[in-house]
């Protein structure tokens, strides 16, 4: 690994450049080149590959602009916070568990904004700036505010997940998979955090490329039909036992972990398989890779538990490239709570059942002249109560003598308006809240991290040994010499090879050395030269770029070769 080789060599050939450069530039965004922007592409091709064709989820494309009240029902406008603190000196802004770590080489991200403060006087941490004292840390929200139409009166914000936009289509999905649980829905795109002071290239980015998948299951059953072939895999877990007690990792098989309780579901840890999976196939190996367990103070708000698959680096030690998470029932009971509609699914029992319940019925002399317009929405939010809401506001009616139900306004449930009777009925199924189980991909994050780990630094040579799978050029073809009929042939084999479907880089200067140098420098796997003997014998020389080797093949069999090579 050698950060700032690669860093170089990307941003020399077109991988990665600073975002309004000419204008001195603007810190957390970065702009692709065309060879970054094609190994961005393939990178979510194969993603895509994974997820919907091999696992057969859905793909959807929702806004990335959202209204207050989607994200307000998310927790996001009251939640998604960073701890922020300021130099009251030079104005400069830090997150505050960033210049903590930056100081004292500790982890802290866990720990409560007053656990932070303490940290920083109790270390004489200081603006990295002008050495100036810091302040008091508070809470930042990290999302993009803005208005809705020209009047300004609608708030809107830059969504901070594609989840959010996935759990809103919920009841159109749920038709469109028969009503049948598990299903998995999947999107990507972009995503935006305003982050306060990011300063490590495409790891930190304020607009960045999210893939995201939601896997919709029934409670009870977090089984996968896929966990007897890989019950027997290996995984290197950094688990909140192992952090807390500060041991080394453990490497457990699949079925030993769900045994141990160390993770939670066969769902879950299928996921985390298939993370690893996607990474290797990209060319980022195992053994650079963990997977770590939230601590509970880290833990999102939405969260049951999450893994974090991290990736070792040289600069940035290990950084979280993947999250896997299961957000039980949090988002679709947020957003039926606030929207008003019905986000559960109904699930049919084998034999109907005798249960015997309460139920709660309006008392309609006193709830119409009570409730007045309100009450036909009174009414239908009573209506779909299940037992334990109906529990809860009879021991709220009994204890505090009222019960706030929230629909456009606060209003004032009193025991007078209600009453509630015992019965026992015959039930044939049963509404249920689906959980979700969340596997969410940082793809830029991924990227870096493929560069990184498929940079060969020979000394005289350096270049990127990107999989063939994922290479964002896959053939350069050039004549030997710019002369006679090579650059005619040479042509003639790169439009072939085009509409076959190749990315062919197609190259005329400079020396053979020089073109075989360029060549392997950004990756491409193969490099067909058209030569002298082309002329003649109608063949051309196809270079390996890992092994060297060349062969020489036939241009009437060099199609067959190429698919042979890139199908194998």
């Amino acid at each position: 690994m050698n950060h700032d080789k690669m860093t170089n060599i990307s941003r020399k050939r077109g991988f990665l450049w600073p975002s309004f450069e000419i204008y001195s530039g603007v810190s957390g965004f970065t702009d692709y080149g065309p060879l970054g922007a094609a190994l961005k592409n393939n990178i979510m091709q194969r993603w895509r590959k994974q997820y919907v064709v091999r696992e057969g989820f859905s793909e959807i494309e929702a806004p990335t602009v959202m209204p207050k009240e989607v994200l307000k029902a998310s927790g996001h406008v009251d939640n998604f916070t960073d701890p922020m603190c300021k130099c009251t000196e030079c104005g400069e802004v830090y997150r505050a568990d960033h210049i903590i770590e930056e100081n004292i080489n500790k982890d802290v991200e866990s720990l409560e904004n007053e656990e932070l403060d303490k940290i920083i006087e109790d270390n004489n941490i200081r603006c990295s700036e002008c050495g100036g004292k810091l302040s008091k840390i508070w809470d930042y929200n990290l999302m993009f505010k803005t208005q809705i139409g020209a009047k300004g009166n609608k708030v809107g914000y830059m969504r901070p997940e594609t989840a959010q936009g996935i759990f809103i289509l919920f009841k159109r999905m749920l038709r469109y998979f028969r009503g049948k649980l598990p299903f998995g829905v999947v999107q990507l795109g972009k995503a935006y955090r305003n982050e306060i002071s990011p300063r490590q290239g495409v790891i930190r980015l304020r607009e960045f490329t999210q893939a995201e998948a939601e896997i919709f299951l029934n409670p009870n059953n977090k089984k996968h039909p896929k966990f007897h072939t890989i019950e027997n895999v290996k995984f290197r877990l950094c688990s909140q036992e192992v952090q807390i007690n500060e041991t080394e990792e453990i490497n457990v098989t699949a079925k030993e972990a769900l045994d141990k309780g160390i993770v939670s579901s066969e769902v879950l840890i299928y996921q985390l398989y298939l993370a690893r999976k996607f990474l290797e196939e990209l060319g980022i190996p195992e053994e650079v890779l963990r997977f770590r367990q939230h601590l509970p103070g880290e833990m999102a708000h939405y969260a049951l538990d999450c893994w974090d698959v991290e990736c070792k680096t040289d600069k940035y030690g290990w950084v979280e490239i993947i999250g896997i998470a299961d957000r039980g029932n949090y988002d679709l009971t947020a957003h039926s709570k606030e929207s008003n509609e019905e986000l559960n699914v109904y699930i049919p029992y084998d034999e109907p059942k005798l249960v015997k319940k309460t139920i709660i019925k309006p008392n309609m002399a006193k709830f119409g002249p009570s409730f007045k317009q309100y009450s036909p929405k009174v009414k239908s939010y009573l209506d779909n109560l299940n037992s334990e809401e109906i529990q809860e506001i009879k021991t709220s009616l009994e204890n505090d003598g009222k019960y706030i139900i929230s629909l456009d306004t606060d209003l004032e449930l009193l025991p007078e308006h209600v009453n509630f009777e015992d019965v026992e009925e015959e039930v044939k199924g049963e509404k249920i809240i689906p959980h979700v189980i969340e596997p969410s991909f940082g793809i830029d994050r991924i990227l870096y991290c493929v560069l990184l780990h498929s940079f060969v630094d020979e000394g005289e040579k350096e270049y990127f040994k990107f999989k063939k799978e994922v290479a964002p050029i896959q053939i350069s073809v050039f004549p030997l010499q710019n002369k006679k009929e090579m650059p005619e042939i040479s042509q003639k084999i790169t439009n072939t090879l085009r509409e076959e479907g190749y990315t062919v880089d197609y190259n005329v200067s400079g020396s053979i050395g020089k073109k075989y140098a360029k060549s392997d420098e950004i990756g491409i796997p193969l490099a067909i030269t058209v030569d002298f003997d082309t002329i003649d014998d109608k063949s051309v020389t196809v270079r390996n770029r890992d092994t060297e080797e060349q062969d020489r093949i036939s241009i009437d069999e060099l199609n067959e070769y190429i698919n042979n090579y890139f199908n194998e």
